[in-house]
């Protein structure tokens, strides 16, 4: 089957996301058990965008522990510098520049990308720094620098943005859906807050293997749908 033909299993997150980054460590440790049966795609969810903010480091910091404990496979460290990114609109730009080259491409960057900001204390919002990472990737670089510098790149985020929030009411990060608008639930431990202080934390839902299980049921579900039964952006 065409890569294009294959059922879909979305996920909309932000980049700054600590329990976005959890949640694509599992989707991308499960997704080659289901290489050439189900496509996984990560679309686009910039919080800026929505909040009018980006990166609240006040609130990232309490949080950055609280999900790494929840996903060994996901490397986090303290964010050392004072060069913190005020938005991830050019990591975005950049992971549009990469799928271009493909999906293993794309899984590439996105994985550096992640990884360049929970553990490496790197600002993803410097374009510098997103082009470093794609070479790291072992992109195209030619390509990768041109089309990164051209104005597609921000307008298909912005599009894939306005998309997920009018036609499929998405409103936090991160959140998996299938292609016909069905939500699923990642089994995280995110805590509650009350004036931007974490108050309070739920048990732990799963752990180890018993993660990447419940990770397998949501291919599993998009398997069971036709292929394109999107009702919009498929």
């Amino acid at each position: 089957m065409a890569q294009a033909d294959l059922p879909e299993l979305w996920q909309w997150g932000e980049y700054y996301c600590p329990w976005t980054y959890v949640a694509t460590v599992r989707l991308q440790t499960v997704a080659p058990e289901y290489r050439r049966r189900v496509r996984l795609r990560l679309r686009p969810f910039p919080l800026e965008l929505i909040d009018g903010t980006s990166a609240p480091r006040d609130i990232l910091e309490q949080e950055w522990w609280l999900a790494a404990i929840q996903e060994p496979a996901a490397a986090f460290a303290p964010y050392r510098s004072d060069d913190w990114p005020t938005t991830t609109m050019p990591a975005f730009e950049g992971a549009w520049c990469a799928e271009r080259q493909g999906d293993d491409a794309f899984t590439e960057y996105d994985r550096r990308v992640r990884r360049a900001f929970f553990a490496e204390s790197r600002n993803i919002g410097k374009r510098e720094t997103v082009i470093d990472i794609a070479r790291e990737a072992g992109l195209d670089m030619p390509r990768f620098t041109r089309e990164f510098a051209g104005e597609e790149a921000r307008a298909a985020v912005l599009a894939e943005a306005r998309l997920g929030r009018e036609c499929f009411r998405v409103e936090g990060t991160p959140t998996a859906m299938l292609p016909d608008g069905t939500q699923l639930r990642h089994l995280l431990a995110e805590p509650e807050m009350t004036d931007r202080i974490v108050v309070r934390v739920p048990p732990l839902p799963c752990c180890g293997e018993a993660c990447l299980a419940a990770t397998r049921t949501m291919f599993d579900r998009a398997l069971e749908l036709v292929p394109h039964a999107a009702i919009g952006g498929g």
